[in-house]
């Protein structure tokens, strides 16, 4: 089965900094994997060239089969499609609903689908996530915890083959970051890819999925499932 993400000898520089230096890696349909690293490894770098914000300065970027490297800025809308998005601080619109939040993250994706479909489906995905009853509510209206529910929920209506979470536990508490957690573990259960950027130890530790370290810019290691150390994850903090 092809990859959903593929990184060929990627390197990027920002003038003479290399934020990331000749990166191979591959991440399957339905794997859930961390990136971890310090401060300015150059996590939100790669999941920036995953997401095509920025192009490499060398090396392929290949998301679910397209050439994100090469990409025209016309068609990056359909490389956007096939990518879930989950940041720190939510980025819920204030002035509109959870239901709308999330539906409206659908019709942006693919002006097709009617008002009518993109409702019934952000409630489906609201559902999803445990916040059925929550669709009419605002974000100021619901805790941190509910606000990032609603981010997946957003993240994963149009049923994308990848999802990138820069940060996610970042501004809950541990016991709305375990849920967080099981939540993304439920996503790959139906066959989506998940990468996750983090700084949570424990969760890390614990969790024993894969585990891709990355130092100045480097990937230094590749830990696969169940061999996590929380030794290993400390060496390089």
């Amino acid at each position: 089965m092809p990859s959903i993400v593929d990184l060929i000898a990627v390197s990027r520089a920002y003038g003479p900094r290399l934020a990331l230096d000749d990166v191979h890696l591959a991440l399957e349909p339905g794997e859930l994997a961390f990136l971890v690293g310090p401060s300015g490894a150059g996590k939100t770098t790669l999941l920036k060239l995953i997401n095509r914000e920025i192009r490499p300065t060398n090396g392929e970027v290949w998301v679910d089969g397209i050439a994100a490297h090469s990409l025209k800025p016309s068609r990056v809308p359909d490389l956007r499609r096939r990518v879930g998005v989950v940041f720190q601080d939510y980025k819920l619109l204030p002035r509109l609903t959870a239901r709308e939040n999330v539906a409206l993250a659908l019709q942006v994706g693919d002006l097709r689908v009617s008002d009518q479909e993109a409702s019934e489906r952000a409630i489906d995905a609201l559902d999803a996530v445990g916040l059925g009853d929550r669709g009419a509510s605002f974000p100021h209206q619901l805790s941190g915890g509910q606000q990032q529910r609603v981010a997946v929920a957003r993240a994963v209506v149009a049923q994308p083959p990848l999802l990138i979470a820069d940060e996610p536990t970042g501004n809950l508490d541990l016991e709305n970051s375990w849920e967080l957690m099981d939540l993304f573990a439920d996503v790959g259960a139906f066959g989506t890819a998940v990468l996750i950027a983090t700084h949570n130890v424990e969760i890390v530790t614990r969790l024993q999925r894969r585990v891709l370290t990355l130092v100045a810019g480097r990937l230094v290691r590749d830990q696969p499932a169940g061999k996590t150390g929380r030794l290993a994850w400390l060496a390089t903090s």
